[in-house]
């Protein structure tokens, strides 16, 4: 929502003057120029963005009060096809939607290297980057960077994962991570009385212990299955060591299932996991809709195997959404501008350092067949053509999407 005011002049003048400069006055205790708050500054809501990125039109003024280069890092192009597919083409879509030049900002991925993503940092912080977010391959690596931004005078933003240990005035963007765990386990649940599981023998696949992301989507999970595991409705077999490689996870899937053979539905953190571990299920011939798996991401092969009754479910987590939150909070850190509590909206504790760190929180949708046309296809996540070939076109018609 714009916030506007009206004042009488010349009074109003005076009050104008007055403020702007009590807000542009302050420092940091280090001696660096705090961001000003600013009446004129849009006061957008993290609830408002949509899949046109209309939203982002507002913010074409603080686009043009700003300066220095905006820099995106990402972590690799294996763990999860996101990163290309989506983040990528959003946040760029993003920037170019509020005004800026393609030569304003840069995104880069580093392939799965700590020390290529390193080098990429150092080339942004001296080519004049003066926001920096970053979605690191590990904490330690994502900290250190984010040091050496602020070292440089840049604004540092996590985004998508915390960086755990990293500055204490630094912005988090994401989504809800404890309830996108929620939803995996609710999914769970209610995929096995859909499909009829009787004694569930449940075998928990964490993501991998590094990410904080995965600490958070577990905790979701277990909040719903634990219950289930101490009035003993639920047994849990296992919870082995996490990953975020799929094939790690698809040899961890197999010595479980041949220690455990009473193993009869699981939960996978991811669709690329859930994946792997599919993959293993029909090489034993396991029918459809019999062995619940779970995912995130919304990835064509997760909804392709939701379709075919091999994955009970996704969280699909609108990435134009989260991509939108990220850009427009960087375009008021790059101003100078306080951004909005309506922006704003949560806070996140780092363990770490014990300390709350300001968040924006976007919000994930628990996808299945029965809604997969109203929520990937209608934003256009992925197209009916992609999604309904070959096999998979009886399972798109019978789920109406069209």
């Amino acid at each position: 929502m714009m916030v506007t005011r009206k004042f009488l002049a010349p009074i109003g003048v005076l009050l104008v003057a007055g403020l702007t400069l009590s807000a542009c006055g302050g420092d940091d205790d280090d001696g660096t120029a705090a961001p000003s708050a600013s009446a004129s500054a849009p006061q957008i809501n993290a609830a408002d963005f949509t899949a046109d990125f209309s939203l982002m039109k507002q913010l074409t003024g603080l686009a043009s009060q700003g300066e220095g280069k905006i820099g995106v890092l990402l972590p690799d192009t294996t763990t999860s096809t996101r990163y290309v597919q989506y983040d990528a083409p959003y946040l760029t879509q993003a920037f170019e939607a509020a005004g800026l030049s393609s030569d304003q900002f840069t995104i880069q991925n580093a392939q799965g290297s700590a020390s290529t993503m390193q080098t990429q940092a150092d080339a942004m912080i001296s080519d004049g980057a003066s926001v920096l977010l970053v979605d690191p391959l590990d904490p330690g690596s994502g900290a250190a960077i984010e040091a050496k931004a602020e070292a440089a005078g840049a604004k540092v933003i996590d985004y998508d994962r915390l960086v755990t240990g990293g500055p204490a005035d630094r912005y988090y963007v994401s989504f809800d991570n404890v309830k996108v765990g929620e939803l995996i386990g609710q999914g769970e649940v209610d995929c096995l009385t859909a499909w009829n599981v009787s004694k569930p023998n449940i075998l928990i696949m964490n993501g991998d212990p590094s990410d904080n992301n995965a600490k958070l989507f577990a905790d979701g999970y277990h909040s719903v299955l634990d219950p289930k595991f101490t009035d003993g409705s639920y047994v849990k077999v296992g919870e082995p060591a996490g990953t975020w490689t799929p094939s790690v996870a698809a040899t961890t899937f197999q010595q479980q299932l041949t220690a455990h053979k009473n193993i009869n539905a699981v939960v996978t953190p991811n669709d690329d996991n859930a994946n792997a571990v599919i993959a293993i299920l029909k090489s034993n011939q396991v029918p459809a809709k019999t062995f619940p798996t779970t995912g995130q991401d919304a990835s064509l092969p997760g909804l392709q195997n939701i379709l075919t009754g091999y994955q009970c479910g996704t969280v699909y987590k609108p990435i134009y959404l989260e991509a939108q939150a990220a850009a427009a909070l960087a375009l008021y850190l790059r101003a100078g501008v306080t951004p909005p509590t309506t922006l704003v909206n949560a806070k996140t504790t780092d363990s770490k350092i014990g300390k709350d760190i300001a968040s924006v929180y976007t919000t994930p949708i628990w996808v299945t067949s029965e809604n997969m046309n109203d929520t990937v296809v209608k934003d256009g996540a992925v197209t009916k053509e992609q999604l309904c070939a070959g096999e998979v076109a009886s399972a798109c018609t019978e789920a109406g999407i069209s």
